[in-house]
């Protein structure tokens, strides 16, 4: 095919590529093949154009790359020494290509490559845009399946360790990226709406050198190798802390709608944003939550809502969190986590499957309901010393009994249910099988610390929607990390 007058020589040979697509789709062996091997072979063959396409743009940049006159490392080194046709391959979405650029050289340094930093170029082979397709799919599934999910999309060939290393990369900047307020407004829609802050944990199956310490400890000290003994653990697993910030507006309600006929509107949430790590600790994942929640009311105009399921390290932290940053947060515990507690004590002093338990508990409930929970807690215990149960027999009811008086400060159900705030932790319960079930807890998967903080990482980051505005703040610090940070003169420019 001659090339055309506006085409520059440069592309001659994607101009040609072009050509012979064009000569074998109008010719007679294109019109013997249906639709769907049309679109396979034009996947293949037109991937390839796509690659010598983007070849022959870098052969012309090679060729108009202009010599810079004062290439200097930041602690001062001048590069004066030039070298062109350095070469280095890239394996792009559509194939490997290979980038030639000048070398600016220094004795015992290594050297500098300015094309590099304006290409944005990898340290690793893989093009960030494989690295953004190793972060959706390894988020979404196993590693193997991301691998051949990459293979799908692009033809690459890309190991399963590499995928895993490209999404470790991919999540690097997800920290810093929420802590700019301009990254992540979600500002809650009505003047009325209440802040809800909540936390909670799953565990991960870990590899041993992954667990924390005292996991490991008792791991190591179990009194078999192949079995476990009677009421031991395996001690495997990582607790990953979970947190979710949002926002609901008031919808006020009475003790017996909670357990009625359901027909009681309960407050809905919008602007919902998550985050969970399997590094920090209860606390760091905590201070994060209200990081998020000031950046959405920095003047602290809305209420402010705990939401908790009773773990003692998680409320206390957000009572720390709340009198560092001078913030009113009353805290919740999820009724639900009640009820359970109700349900134990009802089998001590009801048969298994006796109607009256569900009578008993209902009643019971209805109580702390209506902010009553010493009272509750007190006719338990009465009810266990009328029977005159055995210790181990009332071991359930006192347990219960303890735990309402211990909690009855975040039980002021009465007062929740009129200002109409939830009192259930379903987001937060919803958001720990979604981020940490659902994708670590794959049949035989034992994690890595760096794999699964990534995965987990990346798993909030699209859930929240950011994923796209993330990318992009990923890659311009990319470039600042791996190039910018490189070079005195601001050769190389740097992220707003």
């Amino acid at each position: 095919m001659t090339v055309p007058a506006m085409i520059p020589e440069a592309f001659a040979e994607s101009c040609s590529r072009f050509g012979r697509l064009v000569g074998f789709l109008e010719g007679d062996a294109a019109r013997a093949l249906s639709h769907a091997e049309l679109e396979e072979w034009l996947d293949c063959d037109g991937r390839d154009l796509l690659r010598q396409l983007l070849q022959d743009h870098l052969d012309l940049r090679a060729t108009r790359e202009q010599r810079l006159t004062d290439v200097c490392t930041t602690a001062g080194a001048r590069h004066g020494a030039v070298e062109a046709g350095h070469e280095r391959t890239m394996v792009s979405v559509f194939g490997a290509v290979i980038i030639t650029r000048l070398a600016y050289r220094r004795p015992d340094e290594q050297n500098l490559y300015p094309a590099d930093g304006w290409l944005n170029v990898p340290t690793e082979r893989h093009s960030h845009g494989l690295r953004r397709i190793a972060a959706i799919e390894s988020s979404r599934g196993s590693f193997d399946d991301a691998a051949s999910a990459i293979t799908q999309a692009t033809g690459q060939q890309v190991a399963k360790r590499q995928v895993e290393a490209l999404a470790r990369r991919a999540a690097v900047d997800v920290e810093a990226f929420y802590q700019n307020a301009e990254n992540a407004e979600r500002t809650p829609a009505g003047t009325d709406d209440v802040l809800v802050l909540s936390a909670d944990g799953k565990g991960i199956v870990m590899r041993p050198e992954a667990l924390r310490p005292a996991t490991a400890a008792k791991a190591a000290s179990a009194k078999l190798t192949t079995r476990l003994s009677r009421g031991e653990k395996r001690n495997r697993k990582r607790v990953a802390e979970v947190g979710a910030v949002y926002s609901v507006t008031p919808a006020p309600r009475q003790p017996d709608d909670i357990l009625g006929d359901g027909t009681a509107s309960a407050p809905v949430a919008t602007g919902k944003w998550l985050t969970a790590s399997v590094v920090d600790d209860a606390a760091t994942v905590v201070a994060s939550v209200f990081d998020e929640a000031e950046r959405r009311d920095p003047e602290h105009q809305h209420t402010w809502v705990a939401l908790v399921d009773g773990n003692v390290s998680q409320i206390k932290s957000i009572r720390a969190e709340a009198k560092a940053r001078r913030v009113k947060v009353p805290i919740v515990i999820d009724f639900m986590h009640v009820l359970e507690y109700l349900w134990s004590a009802a089998w001590s002093f009801f048969a298994e499957g006796d109607p009256a338990a569900e009578l008993w508990v209902k009643q019971k409930a209805l109580g702390v309901l209506r902010g009553k929970a010493g009272t509750v807690a007190a006719s338990i215990k009465r009810k266990a010393t009328c029977l005159g149960l055995e210790p181990a027999a009332r071991a359930n009811a006192d347990t219960c009994a303890k735990y309402l008086l211990n909690n009855r400060g975040s039980l002021d159900y009465a007062s929740a249910l009129a200002t109409g705030w939830p009192i259930a932790t379903g987001i937060i319960e919803g958001a720990c099988r979604h981020l940490v079930k659902d994708r670590m807890d794959i049949t035989g998967a034992r994690w890595g610390l760096e794999g699964a903080e990534a995965v987990l990482k990346l798993r909030a980051v699209r859930s929240n929607g950011d994923f796209s505005t993330y990318w992009a703040f990923h890659l311009a610090h990319e470039r600042d990390r791996v190039h910018a940070s490189r070079y005195a003169h601001s050769i190389i420019p740097k992220a707003a």
